[in-house]
């Protein structure tokens, strides 16, 4: 069964914008688990352009709250994560001047650094999983250097603007998937996935274990709240998964 983690970023991206205390991060987090989500995910940028410091620590301290932190692997950021120690964490790449993640973490291009950080992750009792786009090579290097999983970036697939491209994203995520299944690789997915193109995902690939889905989820909670967002995210992947197509799209005025 797919599990569903909740990206929470956007939700402080708004507190952001007026500096307030408001909307409540934590608060967020509570009603995307009582909606049925398996945990939080948080992105604590370089930049701290949304998600803060005591955003991490807070939810860390309550174990009721599976958290699983998104991480640069910038020298601070994983002193930040050696600290607080949440259940997992996911590294990416990063860079300032991006909207959002552009891409998959080059792993093989680093493979004594990253090496390095997810031995000290592992040590404190971290899972550990690495973002990667979805080839062999990535794939490979991931289980070289001892990561406990791989989150397959779905970007390129939830972007395609042809019927073609998507299905070619679909086959390049399907083998990598499978080839991380049969290292004794952990497989969660993520990125640009909507309440339009999370089922066709679900349907070709298998071995996914977790989904990790934030700004369409935040979206739709504006008009329809968190709890009820989460829960339809999850009816469309469960139906899915037991071969039933479901049509949930996101909420529209009506005139």
């Amino acid at each position: 069964m797919i599990q569903l983690g909740v990206n929470i970023d956007h939700v402080a991206t708004v507190r952001q914008a007026r500096l307030v205390d408001e909307p409540d991060v934590f608060q967020a987090a509570l009603e995307a688990l009582r909606g049925g989500a398996y945990g939080i995910t948080i992105h604590l940028r370089e930049d701290r352009r949304h998600i803060q410091d005591k955003d991490v620590f807070a939810l860390s301290k309550h174990k009721s709250i599976p958290l699983n932190l998104e991480m640069s692997i910038a020298e601070s950021i994983v002193h930040i994560a050696l600290k607080v120690k949440p259940e997992k964490v996911c590294l990416v790449p990063e860079k300032r001047k991006e909207l959002t993640t552009e891409g998959g973490l080059a792993v093989s291009r680093q493979l004594p650094k990253i090496k390095t950080i997810v031995s000290k992750l592992s040590k404190k009792g971290i899972i550990v999983s690495l973002f990667i786009d979805p080839s062999e090579r990535e794939v490979r290097a991931a289980k070289k250097v001892g990561a406990h999983f791989i989150e397959l970036h779905t970007g390129v697939y939830a972007n395609a603007t042809t019927a073609k491209k998507r299905n070619l994203e679909l086959e390049r995520i399907k083998k990598a998937s499978t080839l991380a299944h049969s290292l004794g690789l952990g497989v969660n997915a993520g990125h640009g996935l909507n309440y339009d193109n999370v089922q066709q995902l679900v349907k070709k690939v298998p071995y996914i274990e977790e989904l990790n889905i934030g700004h369409s989820i935040v979206a739709q909670s504006i008009f329809v709240g968190m709890r009820k967002a989460v829960s339809e995210m999850l009816t469309l992947i469960k139906d899915m998964e037991n071969g039933k197509t479901t049509n949930i799209k996101p909420a529209q005025a009506t005139v």
